[in-house]
Order: C-alpha cells, then sequence, then structure tokens
C-alpha cells in the first residue's frame, strides 16, 4: 500500500504539540504523608506520544510552553537524554501544570486532581509563537483534545499552528481524548472541535468521544450490550461518517478499553483504504498503571504508518505497544519496538 498519510514531499520530524505536566502520585492509603515523599512522572499525552515515538527510533520533537527558570532547565535536559529535540519549547509564563492522581487509579477515577490553571501553556496565546520556527524540517504534526479544553486561548491557539502545518502539507493527527475535569471555560467540545479536526489526516478516539466531540451519535444501549461485534459495527459507522464529514481524514482508529475487576479487555479497530481492521484482543486481571495506554496506541499508530506499515500491521503494533504499557509504571512506555513484536509473536 502506498503510504495516503505521509503527504509531505520527506520524512522530517514528528511534533507533538501538548502541555507537559508534572503527575503526582500520592498511594492511597496516605503513607506518603509519614514518609514525607511523593512519588512524581513526566508526561502529558503529547509529550508520552513524543517519549514512544523517541524510544522507537524516529525524529521525536516537542513543543510546550514553560517557564524559564532551573526547573524547566532540568527538565529539558532530562527530556533531551531521551533524544527527544526540545527546541520548539516557547519559554515564558509563570508555572508547570500539575496533576494529582492516586496511584493505580484510572483518570476517570475521582482520584484525580488538576493543578495547571494559569500554567505557561494554558496562558498561551496566538501571535505569540513563530511558526514558521517550530514547524521547520517537520512532517507530522500530532495533538490531541486536551489541548482545547484548557483555555479559549489555547484552542486559538491550537487553530493557529493547525492552519500552519496544513500550509505546510504536514500530515496531522488527533487523539479526541475527553478529559471531564477540564473544559470549564464555557464551551463544550462540540464548540471547538470539529473545526480543529478538519485539518486531521489521522482520528484516533473511541465512538462515545466522536459522539461528544463532532456530534456524530452511537447506537442507543451499545455500552449495555457487551458484545464485540456490536462496537466493532460502531466503530466501522462512526469512522465512515468522520470519513465523510471530514474530507482530508484517511484513517480513524477506535480503542476499546473495558475494565474486568482489577483487569482489563482491550482491542482496536482502523478503518483505512475503505476497510475496517480489528486487532487482537488483549486479556489481562491486573494492570499495574493505566496512564499513557492511549497515547502510547496513538504513537504506535504513527510509527506504523510513518514506515508505511499496511493498516492490519500498524493496528496490531500500536495495540501490543498500548498493551504492554499497562505493566509500566509511569505515564510513557519504554519498551522497544523488538519487545512489541515479541509480544504480537506470543
Amino acid at each position: 500500500m502506498s503510504n495516503q498519510l505521509n503527504t509531505s514531499p520527506a520524512k522530517g520530524k514528528i511534533l507533538s504539540f501538548g502541555e507537559l505536566l508534572l503527575r503526582i502520585c500520592p498511594d492511597a492509603g496516605g503513607e506518603w504523608l509519614n514518609d514525607n515523599q511523593l512519588p512524581f512522572f513526566v508526561g502529558g499525552a503529547e509529550l508520552n506520544v513524543a517519549t514512544a515515538l523517541s524510544v522507537w527510533g524516529l525524529p521525536s520533537s516537542y513543543f510546550t510552553a514553560l517557564p524559564d527558570n532551573e526547573l524547566s532547565t532540568q527538565i529539558i535536559n532530562h527530556l533531551q537524554a531521551k533524544e527527544i529535540d526540545l527546541s520548539p519549547v516557547f519559554k515564558g509564563g509563570d508555572r508547570i501544570g500539575l496533576y494529582y492522581l492516586t496511584r493505580g487509579k484510572d483518570i476517570k477515577n475521582n482520584a484525580l486532581i488538576y493543578d495547571r490553571a494559569g500554567s505557561s501553556f494554558a496562558t498561551l496565546k496566538p501571535g505569540q509563537v513563530d511558526w514558521d520556527k517550530v514547524l521547520a524540517g517537520v512532517s507530522w504534526f500530532h495533538f490531541s483534545a486536551i489541548c482545547p479544553a484548557i483555555s479559549q486561548n489555547v484552542a486559538d491557539v491550537c487553530l493557529e499552528v493547525l492552519e500552519a502545518a496544513f500550509a505546510r502539507n504536514i500530515t496531522i493527527s488527533v487523539d479526541l481524548n475527553y478529559r471531564s475535569r477540564l473544559w470549564k471555560y464555557g464551551k463544550q467540545p462540540i464548540d471547538i472541535m470539529p473545526a480543529l479536526v478538519k485539518h486531521a489526516d489521522l482520528v484516533m478516539g473511541n465512538v462515545w468521544a466522536a459522539e461528544l466531540m463532532l456530534g456524530i451519535p452511537v447506537a442507543p444501549g451499545i455500552h449495555e450490550s457487551g458484545q464485540k461485534s456490536i462496537y466493532l459495527k460502531e466503530a466501522l459507522q462512526t469512522s465512515e461518517t468522520i470519513m465523510q464529514q471530514y474530507p482530508k481524514c484517511k484513517a480513524v482508529a477506535n480503542t476499546f478499553r473495558f475494565d474486568a475487576g482489577e483487569g482489563i479487555s482491550y482491542y482496536t479497530a482502523l478503518y483505512a483504504d475503505g476497510k475496517l481492521h480489528n486487532s487482537t484482543q488483549y486479556d489481562t486481571e491486573k494492570v499495574l498503571d493505566k496512564v499513557g495506554s492511549g497515547d502510547c496506541f496513538m504513537a504506535g499508530l504513527i510509527y506504523g504508518f510513518y514506515n508505511d506499515l499496511d493498516p492490519q500491521q500498524t493496528l496490531e503494533f500500536a495495540t501490543a505497544a498500548a498493551y504492554s504499557k499497562l505493566f509500566i509504571e509511569g505515564d510513557a512506555t519504554n519498551k522497544t519496538v523488538d519487545e512489541i513484536y515479541n509480544i504480537i509473536e506470543q
């Protein structure tokens, strides 16, 4: 198959755009109060994508906004040691965003607390960044629905950079991840996301996110069915509708992750070349850390398309990568390409 998603004349850098966050991880029992220490991880959805791509040997670059201080310098040095290009980082504003998540809990759980108001990224405004400089040498641009959920200013910056990337014929991907504790500035996702998604070549999410953010209805009662065949049929219908409504879109991916006690069942689908491909299903009775699994799947899709894998190969790599992330503590994967292929072959 010719890689329809690599629309750029040459394969250049993959730029991930989003807010860097420090994840603070108190334990559920409150021992951190006695121990006088809190574990933390450096993350953020788009940084997790950038980290995975770097681990897998691709030219990974990252844009965020950080205050111009020593803490930011330490973080930049730490990430550059992972061979992520941090040259696009914008220096300005007053603080780095934080979030607190009790160890072992899901981000949908009420154990999540955001502390990111007034961060350097949240206070970005259109006209501040030289996108000609940031996008130089970039052939793929990735962002997520978390960015425009932060503030109207950031939503405007997202549109600004997407228009700049589109004008340069850069391939664009979006993760439709929904964060209910964001979107507090008077707008709903449906008010903002369609104007951003119209620039995307690759859309990733799930059928419920597409309903919430793009207004594409999901069949009533589907969640109660629990039937894989029904979920995949819904993924097909949602994908076809996205392709019809957004002519630039060339592929749509859907994830299905269902909790089963302390474990999960996980499988995915990818609509490309006029066909719905579905992945191997993975089941486990226990996971270590759910954070970043979806980001790892997104990175796997980018890896596959960037390397001209066919849609089924791309999907299987991305799914195995996401599944393996469930057993890694921290926000981003550390599994190599060979280790992920070993999972596929088992």
